[in-house]
């Protein structure tokens, strides 16, 4: 059974949180202590209803406040499929919380009030699901209900986000009417909205197809450790132990190992006492070579037919995550999977208004801010396209004084010296 990743997306009063508990609600995916609690507690809706949203708001300043601040994770299954939900805050002061919910996603579900349609914060949601290379989007105009369950209304809201859609690039758009709180079109169709024919929420999380990359063309093993028992009964025995992050490697496969350029060719796959034909990503395995060349942790295996870009001048996209503002006097270190080395920032080129999507050329890079730089790394990074590969296309910033995680890259071309 496989698992769809998902977050959710909305303002700060969409129903995000309440849409998560009616799905989990009316899909018997609560336990029973759960459901105790949420049938106990004091918190209800105006109308005398339990309010779900109670199912994902942890913090006590989100019980306090009724709002999301922190990315909260929900798993639940049903009889097709597995599912872990990111419930991502929605105000601008948590981008940095919605990008780290939604980097490992696969959907992203974009709550829009139906009362009040497409709005800047809608335009920043989509924007960061664009940028974070997101290639499903379910719009669900939420709150129909208050609106009379009006057609009219869905339809002016899905054309208004079918041109945001298109301003931002967003091509695999779905769009569904519901009502979080009554629970309409959430796990069961609507009674309310006979003009709507299409599939509900939870019937096309469940259906909705997956694209799992494991061609040759993007095999890479990031060598996470070198393994040398050096006992009397192993004395020769010599694997790279990692995870596959990206594509598929078989025995007898050619590969170069980058950044040093080496070539081998793999001579067995390791996963406990099985030795597979065939590593897919995902799959933490040791690979052994038929040739013993220099390799160290950071170094990358990759299918020598499809070689990535190798620099230490890369042109990227910043998330910044840290109170204290970005300085480009400064040496950072950046981990690009188990890699990690030193850089500077050598340009800021722009910055995005995330809520205009204008771009804005100033030298000031402060938290929440997103846009463009080009760093300078001490030694080259094997790295593909964030566009054509999120896997081996992405990468941190870390304060070097305080090993705090303070930036979040998509890199995106090699940068002209």
């Amino acid at each position: 059974m496989d698992i769809l990743k998902f977050i959710t997306a909305g303002s700060v009063d969409d129903g995000k949180s309440t849409l998560i508990g009616r799905l989990l609600y009316d899909s018997d995916s609560i336990l029973a202590d759960q459901l105790e609690a949420l049938h106990t507690s004091n918190r209800k809706n105006d109308d005398g209803s339990i309010d779900l949203a109670i199912l994902t708001d942890g913090l006590k300043a989100e019980r306090e406040q009724g709002i999301t601040i922190d990315v909260a994770y929900k798993y639940f299954q049903t009889d097709k499929r597995k599912f872990i939900i990111a419930d991502t805050p929605g105000h601008i002061q948590y981008t940095r919380n919605m990008v780290t919910g939604a980097s490992n996603a696969n959907l992203a579900i974009i709550l829009v009030d139906a009362r009040k349609g497409v709005i800047e914060q809608t335009i920043r949601h989509s924007y960061l699901v664009s940028l974070l290379g997101i290639q499903q989007v379910v719009v669900c105009i939420n709150k129909m209900d208050m609106v009379d369950y009006s057609e009219a209304i869905y339809e002016t809201i899905v054309n208004d986000y079918k041109a945001l859609a298109y301003k931002v690039g967003l091509k695999n758009v779905k769009y569904i009417p519901v009502s979080a709180l009554k629970g309409d079109n959430i796990v069961h169709p609507s009674i309310n909205m006979k003009w709507y024919d299409g599939i509900s929420l939870l019937p096309f999380l469940e259906s909705v197809e997956l694209t799992v990359d494991d061609s040759t063309a993007h095999a890479r093993f990031p060598v996470q450790w070198v393994v040398r028992p050096q006992t009397e009964e192993l004395h020769d025995y010599r694997g790279y132990a990692g995870r596959v992050s990206s594509g598929s490697f078989k025995v007898n496969d050619k590969v170069t190992v980058l950044p040093s350029g080496f070539h081998s060719t793999i001579e067995k796959i390791e996963v406990l006492d099985a030795e597979p034909v065939e590593a897919f990503a995902g799959m933490s395995v040791t690979i052994h070579l038929k040739d013993e060349i220099d390799i160290s942790r950071g170094d990358v295996l990759v299918n020598t037919g499809y070689l990535p870009e190798v620099s230490q001048l890369i042109e990227a996209d910043l998330c910044w995550m840290d109170t204290r503002a970005l300085d480009p006097s400064l040496t950072y270190f950046i981990q690009h999977n188990s890699k990690v080395t030193r850089c500077k920032i050598r340009e800021i080129l722009y910055k995005v208004n995330i809520n205009t999507l204008e771009k804005e050329f100033n030298e000031d890079f402060k938290l929440n801010d997103i846009g463009r730089i080009i760093i300078k790394t001490a030694e080259p990074l094997a790295f593909d396209l964030y566009q054509n590969n999120k896997a081996n296309g992405g990468a941190i910033i870390i304060d070097s004084r305080t090993n705090v995680t303070v930036g979040a890259l998509m890199l995106r071309a090699v940068a002209e010296d």
